[in-house]
């Protein structure tokens, strides 16, 4: 039996990003008997604290998971891990104690360094110099490094000199079918209908170009509304487009959702998907939008090239993502073949299982 430590995340059930995505599914229905999961979890953030969930033990540290916490939370969490077989972290920023881990612990270290945290617009020049400095600890201690994307992977070789072992993120977890009706009522219910509307579904953050978006169905005559999830009172940026744009005739704004029927459906009927994240290694969304068959309209940048193996339609401002939108020659069939041939939560699952 690996008793396998999960440091890094907000908690279970996924209620945040792509590495809570991660963790629901590697615990889940395709883990090996010969596998124990305890995973950390904030009780700032995860309020319900249970004590498991699909089979890993939760333990709680009373510090936020992001923010101005997060390093704090991290270490908080390693020093309750002494005694497992790996710890599996999940983002560098706590990564400045792993020469200590490295001391005190006999553990398998093996750290996800996610999308280069300290190019993310959010961060002030201070917070992007510490999490470099993070990324070079986690480069340099961990025994293993673990990029989610190809362009990440290509950045640690050209920079640090060091291979990585490259593991992508599932997305077939959202095909559970909805029936008809309940589709009906929840299309009916967002005010849209089958296939006239754009869908984009994310963090409401500067890198993520949410205001691109918005920007290219506020402006001139679209055949397509578009409908955009997300959590729109989560800084002031957020608040901002949400100010801006609440109003428009064009565009709905839905709050964050982790309802499976509901994000089902959105996805199922939409004309076309639009990903404008330009940071990340590859988001999970992405990937689970993938597997829809619906057109994707993603920002040109290379992780998203990479992810969707250039079978995407790509823009770098609003007047490209406005006229892509209108094309009518749009299609999906190929990225949906490439997400079931790459992007399996099986195949994932087996891969992180084979690292321990």
């Amino acid at each position: 039996m690996k008793r396998v430590a999960i440091i890094g995340i907000q908690g279970v059930p996924a209620r945040y990003g792509g590495f809570e995505t991660l963790v629901e599914n590697i615990i889940g229905q395709y883990r090996s008997d010969d596998v124990s999961y305890t995973v950390f979890c904030s009780s700032k953030d995860m309020p319900g604290k249970q004590t498991g969930h699909k089979g890993a033990m939760l333990k709680y540290i009373p510090l936020k998971a992001n923010g101005m916490q997060a390093a704090l939370y991290d270490i908080a969490a390693m020093t309750r891990s002494m005694g497992y077989d790996v710890l599996l972290v999940l983002g560098v920023s706590g990564c400045v104690f792993l020469p200590v881990v490295r001391l005190l612990s006999r553990a398998k270290i093996i750290v996800n360094i996610d999308g280069l945290e300290h190019r993310r617009d959010k961060w002030s020049s201070h917070i992007r110099k510490f999490l470099l400095f993070s990324e070079r600890m986690a480069i340099k201690f961990a025994h293993t490094v673990i990029a989610d994307n190809k362009g990440v992977a290509d950045y640690v070789a050209n920079r640090y000199k060091k291979e990585v072992q490259l593991i992508t993120y599932g997305g077939d977890a959202m095909q559970t079918p909805v029936k008809q009706e309940r589709q009906q009522e929840i299309l009916e219910t967002s005010g849209i209908k089958n296939e006239d509307y754009a869908l984009s579904i994310c963090r409401i953050e500067p890198e993520n170009n949410c205001h691109i978006t918005l920007d290219a169905f506020s402006r001139g005559e679209n055949p397509y509304k578009l409908v955009f999830m997300g959590n729109w009172q989560n800084n002031e940026y957020s608040r901002r487009l949400k100010a801006r744009y609440c109003n428009s005739a064009n565009i709905i704004l839905l709050d964050s959702c982790y309802d499976a029927e509901i994000l089902y459906t959105l996805r199922k009927n939409a004309h076309c998907y639009i990903h404008g994240h330009s940071a990340g290694g590859t988001n999970p969304s992405l990937v689970e939008a993938m597997f829809f068959g619906r057109p994707v309209l993603a920002y040109d940048c290379v992780y998203n090239r990479y992810t969707t193996h250039g079978k995407a339609y790509f823009w770098s401002n609003s007047k490209q993502l406005q006229e892509l939108v209108t094309r009518e020659d749009l299609q999906g069939d190929a990225l949906q073949q490439t997400a079931r041939e790459f992007y399996t939560w099986k195949k994932i699952t087996k891969e992180y299982e084979r690292l321990y």
